[in-house]
């Protein structure tokens, strides 16, 4: 299991502090979480931000678009040379345009599905992606509660990953804890995002390990 911990819980006055521990914790991602405060009632960070996390740490960047006009998003923070970059099929109209777009640049693509919308909406592009990031709160607002429907969505994505594109990550964010991390794992999940319970915690190691 990996765990890619949320900055968006951390403490934005001694954020680079922040992002230098929960990397010597054993974080194997990095999770920015971007907000324009239009796709979701929240706005978060910007590049600059991130250009200043990127360089607290050596850990990969996993980028989370929650906006409108992804394409202009994507050349904003391209730069970053993340890992990962996710975006919401629920904004974009060209969604395999986008997925090569984020390719071409050397980052692999992922798409996000929000906790309503339905896993049967991937059947033409989970092949063509590197992972698919489940929200299992309606994104927005850190601290959240799980919602525990998205355990049987995981497994749903899990046996279409294994017809389809068996090398598939699925990644997982919202209300994530070491309570429901191992409910998450043998549903199929590769990758816990988890904020709160990172950030909040007195070691962000012990956070780590208990996900794991």
């Amino acid at each position: 299991m990996k765990i890619s911990p949320s900055i968006l819980s951390a403490d934005f006055g001694n954020l680079s502090e922040d992002v230098k521990k929960v990397s010597l914790g054993g974080a194997d991602y990095i999770h920015c979480d971007i907000m324009d405060g239009h796709f979701v009632p929240n706005l978060t960070m910007g590049p600059m931000i991130i250009e200043a996390v990127k360089s607290a740490t050596d850990v990969p960047l996993d980028i989370h678009f929650m906006v409108e006009d992804i394409p202009f998003f994507i050349d904003m923070y391209k730069h970053l040379e993340p890992e990962f970059i996710s975006f919401h099929i629920e904004e974009e109209k060209h969604i395999n345009r986008v997925i090569q777009k984020i390719r071409n640049l050397g980052i692999r693509p992922s798409v996000v599905l929000n906790p309503a919308t339905p896993v049967c909406l991937l059947d033409y592009i989970v092949a063509d992606v590197d992972m698919v990031l489940l929200m299992s709160v309606n994104p927005g607002f850190g601290g959240q509660k799980f919602i525990p429907s998205v355990i049987d969505k995981v497994k749903e994505l899990r046996e279409l990953a294994e017809k389809k594109n068996p090398d598939l990550l699925i990644e997982i964010d919202g209300g994530v804890n070491d309570k429901n991390a191992p409910l998450l794992k043998d549903a199929g999940a590769d990758i816990l995002v988890a904020g709160s319970f990172v950030f909040k915690h007195k070691s962000y190691e012990e956070a780590i390990k208990a996900l794991r």
